[in-house]
């Protein structure tokens, strides 16, 4: 008995030995719901192909949240190894001296294969310093597209399969389905990325200047022209007509679609897994609206969603296991299944080519909008918005657009108010960030 007890007593201290052994990676993101459950299913995955590493992730709020306290976490010494990024925070994070590791550092480090030119142009391009180094792992990302609601249509007498494809369009088919008896036959979620910023690009027009930002931190905000307040004043005048709704800033308008409650809206490809999982009617997915008048259009619509950013400050051992947690993500098959569960981008041509051939697209159509979207030819005015104090820039287009929605002001005034005030925070951060 003494023999067998003390066999089991060296057993176990082996496989506490090996699970002590184990590094963990912590990896804090903002995915909530059911996207969460991807997230943590994707950790789940890649810890149980491997035993050398082990991916924690902790969900820190919104992505507005999540970035200050990483921040925050780095300055007391204990930031996590991986932070989810939203592409507003892009320009703040690579501005930020010490705090970050580059990706193409920390793979290269590792002896891990690595080769942005995989990436779709579009998300790489977004991702990358002036001096051609890849600074975070493209992970989560989207872009705007169109939802509506097919059995909303079918009542209001309008064929499911043929959406609106332009804003006159948009608002023909709002009348029809507000006297159909749908209360809210359009709403918007994120009102600066998709009415000013997707719009600009798709549009092939500047949201701001010095390539929208890309040539310099002393770029300037440029979305109140006549096009930018054309659009503003007709979606101000579909709103007094009871055909435009607004429901709120970030993504809260989502679920006023998903629940049926309004029929048609802007917002991101990645609802798609949302309102596939959880709304009770048929769904379809279209392009976002143009206006067919102006030349260039529709160019392609600009990137969403979030990179990876790898935090300053930790242990070689550890940075191995993020290269490994990133070559896993790198994986075709992984970015395709990633991308048919949610609606966000396969980054990749591989991953595109592989949900391609699968038959997906044909078992699921709309799904291919958002790929279509962004794989057209960019401009420098369609690359992308990367701007400095961006989430400081959207809550100020937010606040004067609202005066728009309650009557207060006109679209004219309030795009120049934005702009203004936008400019100051544009030029704190070039201030601060003035090498």
């Amino acid at each position: 008995m003494k023999l067998r007890s003390l066999a089991l007593a060296i057993f176990a201290l082996a496989a506490s030995s090996t699970a002590s052994a184990q590094t963990e990676i912590q990896w804090w993101h903002s995915m909530s719901g059911a996207l969460g459950e991807w997230v943590n299913g994707i950790a789940k995955d890649f810890n149980e192909q491997q035993k050398d590493y082990k991916v924690v992730p902790t969900f820190k709020g919104g992505y507005d949240e999540s970035m200050p306290a990483a921040i925050a976490a780095y300055r007391a010494g204990n930031a996590p190894h991986v932070l989810q990024v939203f592409e507003v925070g892009t320009a703040t994070m690579m501005a930020s001296k010490g705090v970050v590791v580059p990706v193409t550092k920390v793979m290269a480090d590792a002896g891990m294969k690595f080769d942005p030119k995989v990436y779709v142009p579009a998300v790489a391009g977004y991702y990358t310093a002036p001096n051609g180094q890849m600074m975070s792992f493209p992970f989560n990302s989207s872009t705007t597209v169109f939802h509506y609601n097919k059995d909303a249509f079918k009542a209001a007498g309008l064929d499911p399969d043929k959406p609106p494809l332009t804003w006159p369009e948009v608002a023909l088919t709002a009348a029809k389905l507000k006297a159909s008896g749908h209360k809210c036959p359009l709403t918007t979620s994120w009102m600066s990325w998709t009415q000013l910023e997707s719009f600009s690009a798709w549009h092939n027009v500047e949201f701001a200047t010095k390539r929208n930002g890309f040539n310099g931190l002393d770029a300037r905000l440029a979305f109140n022209t006549p096009l930018h307040v054309r659009h503003i004043e007709n979606l101000a005048n579909l709103s007094k007509q009871g055909l435009f709704h607004y429901k709120g800033r970030g993504a809260a308008p989502d679920a006023t679609f998903v629940s049926g409650e309004c029929a048609m809206y802007t917002g991101s490809s990645a609802a798609r897994g949302n309102i596939m999982r959880n709304g009770k009617f048929a769904s379809g997915i279209s392009t976002l609206p143009y206006y067919p008048d102006v030349e260039g259009a529709p160019q392609n619509t600009v990137i969403g969603g979030a990179s990876l950013w790898v935090m300053s400050g930790k242990k070689p051992a550890e940075y191995k296991g993020v290269a490994a947690f990133f070559d896993y993500l790198s994986r075709p098959d992984i970015q395709a299944k990633n991308h048919q569960m949610t609606g966000y981008l396969p980054i990749t041509g591989a991953a595109f080519e592989m949900t391609e051939k699968s038959g997906f697209y044909k078992q699921n159509p709309g799904a291919e909008v958002s790929v279509n979207q962004m794989i057209r030819k960019t401009t420098d005015k369609s690359r992308g918005i990367r701007l400095g104090n961006f989430l400081q820039v959207r809550a100020v287009i937010d606040e004067e657009l609202e005066q728009v929605w309650s009557g207060k002001k006109s679209a004219k005034d309030a795009l120049d108010t934005a702009v203004k005030r936008g400019n100051e925070q544009l030029e704190r951060f070039e201030k601060a960030n003035k090498s």
